[in-house]
């Protein structure tokens, strides 16, 4: 258990919290929510023992192994394997033991036994194996495991520290940003990996999808106190925007958001020209509705203007292949015809490396384009923020001096109104951008680019280093925004809320993604599954035949999926039931934990009620994972 009582904290004159009093037991995983400043890594560093309170007490056994994410680049010459496996500590004692003793002259056999009793308790000799599956599910290909670390580039080496962590067999596990550097299909195999985790979890994150999937708890930092709240992120936000809705003016203030939507839906929502944004925007609206409240005081509050030329046809590719001229490896992607109209909100998918970002880059400036042709209409103005648009940025500059360069026009004061929408005000804006954080960036080269008026947007992750209220506050943009968009990101809820359609990346081409992004984790699964059976016939030393042309594997894998898809869709119902199952069973976990119900006599029934409920539930959940074993056996034999 860790229990904290009265604690308080502060990081020089900075009080960041005060009499913060919360317990967590194992097998609880808490998100930890808040601004940025608010305290959330200050805790982390407390819980490490690198700061102490100022106040309180903090109950941790001494017993209890806490496993974090580095946040320094490795630079080691060992291999990405045995990297990953010194994460576990103890097995490294207990190998490093053996060996001593085997080198030894002397007999030492007992003890030679008890340390090999030690490892099949520590399931010491599958070590590799479970590090080779973690770094798998992290999306490392199998020949690089024993590649030396020094050897990966930066991302990738944060996702080995956090390959480590994973490995510590750990009872409290801290993760600070995990989601930072992995893409989609890494960031659902963490989810289920953290789902199975069976101590404390405590995650700090901006992904509302990866909070709501893997959280139990939330934990909000907010005006120097934590308060904690059962559920998940969507379940705090209606709880909290509750909360904030009898706040009458903060309430109005949401309504008139809303309004400003509902009007533009009412405008166009009847013309052909207008159809598709006008409903993309009523299907956010009823969600709107529901979490707007939550984040109505926000300190970011921005619109995209509206574009002051808007051409039917603005960008096209055709017949294209786009790579990188220096590169022996040919084109990255080939055979694409693709076209942006107004009003286009495109997705794009698709794992690390297989050129989504290429892609942006062919159709912002066509850098990449290889072959074919890049039609632009010369009423298009182009807003393009890269992965790497921070470094863009001017260190010694300020934001009030970028602002100046795409808006030489305006008065410092305007200037000064349109940075504060942005969350910079005061002296701030004056001050050199260098030593701002990851977020203040983001939010600067979001603002500049904005500030041009495009009327396509080309954003490759815009989500990175941004917090959950300017995410939210970006998204809302987003919605609102009438020019035409593709989109790049890990952040499902951005996707979900702005795109209209998905491409999906791979195998060297693009196209039409035709399920929906909910779909996405079965897609991969069904590639994974393709791969392997591939190998398989490799490895079996069949008679070689002529390689299946793309079309051909393409319609084999749509005959496939459509084979597969009941069985594919009776066990991921059956995984949300048991999903929901368990949310109830928390919730009533939660509520028999509570010392009133057992010595308040008016809670008598209650209690009975809520044992009877616990006791039916838990059999109904026996029942479903029966039925769940059944039907993933006969999904793995059909596949």
């Amino acid at each position: 258990m860790l229990n904290l009582h009265q604690i308080s904290l502060r990081r020089g004159r900075k009080l960041l919290m005060e009499n913060v009093s919360f317990q967590v037991h194992a097998g609880q995983r808490m998100g930890l929510i808040g601004a940025n400043g608010s305290g959330k890594t200050s805790l982390f560093s407390m819980l490490l023992g690198e700061l102490e309170a100022d106040d309180g007490e903090l109950g941790i056994d001494p017993k209890d192994e806490i496993a974090h994410v580095a946040q320094e680049s490795p630079n080691s010459t060992r291999s990405a394997l045995d990297y990953v496996m010194d994460g576990d500590s103890e097995l490294r004692k207990t190998q490093a033991a053996i060996a001593a003793i085997e080198a030894s002259a002397e007999d030492n056999g007992e003890d030679l036994h008890l340390l090999f009793e030690r490892m099949e308790t520590m399931d010491g000799f599958t070590a590799e194996a479970r590090a080779a599956r973690l770094l798998h599910g992290l999306g490392f290909a199998n020949d690089a495991n024993h590649k030396p670390v020094r050897e990966f580039s930066g991302g990738w080496r944060m996702r080995l520290n956090l390959a480590r962590a994973l490995m510590c067999r750990s009872d409290i596990l801290l993760l600070d940003e995990p989601t930072n550097h992995l893409d989609l299909p890494a960031i659902l195999w963490l989810e289920r990996w953290l789902k199975r985790y069976e101590g404390i979890l405590l995650v700090i994150s901006h992904d509302r999808d990866f909070l709501d999937q893997v959280c139990t708890r939330i934990a909000h930092i907010e005006h120097e106190t934590i308060r904690v709240f059962s559920g998940n992120y969507s379940q705090f936000e209606a709880l909290r925007a509750e909360q904030l809705a009898l706040q009458h003016s903060m309430y109005s203030r949401q309504q008139r958001e809303i309004k400003h939507i509902q009007s533009y839906v009412d405008r166009f929502r009847y013309k052909a020209s207008k159809a598709r944004q006008a409903q993309s925007r009523l299907k956010m609206l009823e969600r709107m509705k529901k979490i707007a409240p939550a984040h109505v005081d926000s300190p970011f509050r921005f619109h995209f203007s509206n574009p002051k030329r808007q051409p039917q046809h603005l960008l096209g590719l055709m017949d294209v292949a786009v790579g990188y001229a220096d590169s022996d490896d040919g084109p990255v992607l080939s055979g694409i015809n693709l076209s942006l109209s107004a009003g286009d909100r495109v997705g794009l998918l698709g794992v690390n490396g297989v050129g989504k970002s290429t892609l942006v880059k062919a159709l912002a400036t066509g850098s990449t384009l290889l072959s074919g042709e890049r039609v632009l209409n010369k009423d298009t103005k182009t807003g393009y923020f890269a992965q790497h648009q921070l470094d863009a940025l001017q260190p010694e500059r300020s934001p009030i001096d970028h602002l100046r360069t795409v808006a030489p026009d305006d008065r410092e004061q305007d200037l000064r109104n349109y940075l504060g929408r942005f969350g910079f005000s005061g002296e701030r804006i004056f001050e050199p951008v260098a030593p701002f954080s990851g977020g203040e960036k983001a939010r600067l080269a979001l603002a500049l680019m904005i500030r041009q008026e495009p009327n396509l947007l080309l954003l490759d992750e815009p989500t990175n280093h941004l917090d959950l209220e300017m995410r939210q506050a970006l998204s809302i943009a987003l919605i609102e925004y009438s020019g035409a968009l593709i989109v790049i990101s890990h952040d499902r809820h951005l996707l979900r809320s702005v795109c209209d359609e998905l491409l999906i990346v791979h195998d060297g081409i693009v196209e039409r993604f035709d399920r929906s992004l909910d779909e996405y984790p079965a897609w991969l699964k069904e590639q994974q599954v393709s791969e392997e059976q591939a190998d398989g016939i490799a490895k079996d030393g069949e008679s070689p035949v002529k390689p299946a042309s793309r079309k051909q594997i393409r319609q084999l894998e749509a005959r496939r999926r459509q084979r597969l898809k009941p069985l594919y869709d009776k066990v991921r119902n059956i995984e949300k039931q048991l999903e929901d199952f368990r949310a109830d069973l928390d919730t009533m976990e939660e509520r028999l934990a509570s010392e009133s119900i057992y010595t308040d006599p008016a809670r008598k029934s209650e209690l009975t009620q809520l044992v009877q409920d616990q006791a039916t539930l838990r059999s109904e959940m026996e029942t479903l994972e029966w039925s769940w074993m059944e039907a993933s056996e006969a999904l793995e034999q059909a596949t």
